[in-house]
């Protein structure tokens, strides 16, 4: 009888790439797959190592399953992802219960340390950054229907607060073919949705083809049969093109959907965040893109309590998100993250007036949600069906294209019980319920 591996990925969907390359890295292996961890002989705990939130789940997801495998039948504890590439060494002192610590460059060879580990071997390894599988098959951890695709890794930006760099290496695409080819495989197995994604999908193909080619390569996908909607994830505002708008206006499986984190508006904060612009050229910016795609839904992230942030910028920060109107926001505390620059700035505020402002970040878009989320009322929307909710009255969830997956809000809707998981079905809205939609299938 083949060894289970069961897996617990963590953290952004680019990490979830990752760990579906590993998984069918693992059934090539000769073992079985199995969805509940707790089953397993062997489990992988792919790490996110971002912000300390992360790390600290991270660790508290390990700490669980070496406590599993003292009082169980788990036999090997396998530390991947970005937490085991930064904090290597340290996982391997502090968690001794670890049986397989490896740095990202070291996936590959992921079957090789689960051999060694259940052999009775320590495994703790790395190899540089730039040996991170980038291709090759996937086993879909996510609902048969929709898949992100990974265009590029690393990234080159250098924010001062952001560890990425040090963590993932410089940025580097994948060449056009191998991307065009793993959706066309993607699409065949049933997917429906391509989420793409990267540290900075717009910043794809400068390395390679010496432009940027995200507007290129959008085409080339949608020339693919079957493919409903394509999305695009992680956009940095300074790359959004008239090139790229007009493209995106062209194809008709291009969601009209950008997710621009900015993470903050103030100039001088942004400066110092080693990023450009200010709450007039961002206005201009949402401006420019409404214009060329009138239904378009935008979605961001900022940074509240980053070091030296006054009250006045502060409130420029709320002042801006009322202005804007992000169909989709989320604001994080700053996160102090040991060796960037941010973490050396004066004016480091304490974690509680942090998060003061991060929820006063939220409770400003909560009221500009709440308001887009009426005037949705009365239209009827294309909704990719996703499951019942039995809490919810045995009612019908899904997403529009409005709403990506894993991060947005949901459409909730009565229909027969004759539609099923992966459907895209037509719903009028005729009532809100906090973000999201409520409906009935037409």
């Amino acid at each position: 009888m083949a060894i289970k591996v069961g897996m617990v990925s963590l953290g952004c969907s680019k990490n979830q790439v990752d760990a579906e390359l590993l998984l069918a890295l693992v059934v090539k292996g000769g073992y079985e797959l199995s969805a509940d961890p707790t089953e397993c002989e062997v489990v992988i705990i792919n790490t996110c190592g971002f912000i300390e939130d992360a790390k600290q789940e991270s660790i508290n997801t390990i700490l669980e399953f070496c406590q599993m495998k003292e009082e169980g039948t788990l036999k090997a504890v396998v530390v991947t992802g970005c937490l085991a590439e930064r904090y290597r060494l340290d996982i391997a002192a502090e968690i001794p219960e670890t049986d397989v610590i490896l740095g990202i460059g070291r996936n590959a060879d992921i079957v090789d340390a689960i051999d060694r580990a259940l052999q009775g071997e320590r495994v703790v390894e790395a190899a540089p950054k730039e040996l991170l599988p980038l291709e090759g098959d996937r086993v879909l951890s996510n609902a048969p229907y929709f898949a992100y695709v990974k265009i590029s890794e690393g990234c080159d930006n250098r924010c001062t607060y952001c560890a990425i760099p040090m963590i993932r290496g410089p940025f580097r695409s994948r060449r056009m073919e191998d991307i065009v080819a793993e959706v066309e495989k993607l699409i065949a197995s049933g997917v429906k949705e391509i989420n793409l994604v990267a540290q900075d999908t717009t910043r794809y193909g400068l390395d390679l083809y010496g432009e940027l080619m995200l507007p290129e390569l959008m085409r080339r996908i949608c020339k693919l049969p079957g493919l409903i909607w394509l999305r695009v994830l992680y956009c940095y505002p300074e790359r959004i093109t008239d090139q790229l708008l007009e493209t995106m206006a062209e194809l008709p499986q291009v969601v009209p959907y950008l997710d621009i984190p900015i993470q903050h508006c103030n100039e001088r904060v942004l400066h110092t965040m080693n990023r450009v612009g200010s709450s007039e050229s961002l206005l201009q910016l949402v401006q420019r893109i409404r214009a060329k795609l009138p239904d378009v839904t935008l979605r961001t992230t900022l940074i509240a309590g980053f070091p030296g942030e006054t009250e006045e910028e502060f409130d420029e920060l709320l002042c801006f998100i009322q202005q804007a109107k992000f169909d989709r926001l989320g604001c994080f505390a700053y996160s102090e993250e040991e060796g960037t620059i941010a973490a050396t700035l004066p004016g480091m505020m304490d974690l509680e007036e942090r998060r003061r402002r991060a929820n006063m970040a939220m409770e400003a878009q909560m009221q500009v949600a709440f308001a887009l989320a009426e005037s949705r009322v009365g239209s009827v929307l294309t909704v990719l069906v996703e499951g019942q909710d039995w809490d919810n009255e045995g009612m019908w969830g899904g997403r529009s294209s409005m709403d990506a997956p894993d991060i947005d809000t949901k459409v909730w809707f009565t229909a027969p019980d004759t539609i099923r998981p992966g459907d895209m079905v037509q719903v009028e809205i005729t009532a809100t319920e906090g973000y999201d939609l409520v409906g009935h299938m037409l």
